[in-house]
């Protein structure tokens, strides 16, 4: 049975940390998940993203005579949502740009649609994730791609500031 020293310990913990620095280096700069605030944006769109597949295929499945523009309107916050959290899943250049479209699209969707659930409930026989500016779903709606927004402009300046540093001293 052989039992490390403390120097080959100590060895073996600066090599995991050289490896995990050279981890975090090598991931996509514009990556969502790998911070607390990116992650949990990621999760949040995650589980609308989920919540919004479920009411959708329910309503779509069941219901869709009853409702179909609010259920189209469903069907298709639901794919915003699921555009939005792979895109902050795989974290590239491209997949950052599409996000921030999404994110853009999300919140001129809610806006609309919330402004028209309330100025012309006869298409509203039922609500959307979007009716009411996302009442259903606490205001999140409403406020998500907003913060969504911010944060991937924070992402990008983080980007930006990067490769200025590395044009410089580069």
């Amino acid at each position: 049975m052989a039992h490390e020293t403390p120097r080959s310990a100590r060895e073996a913990r600066a090599a995991a940390r050289s490896e995990r620095s050279a981890a975090r280096a090598a991931r996509s700069p514009y990556s969502a998940i790998h911070t607390g605030p990116g992650r949990f944006l990621t999760a949040v769109y995650g589980m609308l993203a989920f919540a919004a597949v479920g009411r959708v295929t329910y309503q779509l499945l069941l219901k869709f005579s009853e409702a179909p523009f609010a259920y189209t309107l469903s069907a298709l916050s639901a794919v915003v949502y699921i555009l939005a959290t792979v895109c902050l899943v795989i974290g590239s250049r491209a997949s950052h740009h599409i996000a921030v479209a999404a994110c853009i699209f999300e919140g001129v969707g809610v806006l609309v649609v919330g402004t028209l659930s309330f100025t012309h409930p006869e298409y509203f026989a039922h609500d959307s994730v979007w009716s009411a500016f996302g009442l259903g779903y606490g205001f999140v709606p409403l406020v998500l791609p907003f913060i969504g927004l911010w944060w991937l402009r924070r992402v990008q300046r983080g980007v930006e500031a990067r490769r200025g540093v590395e044009t410089r001293h580069g």
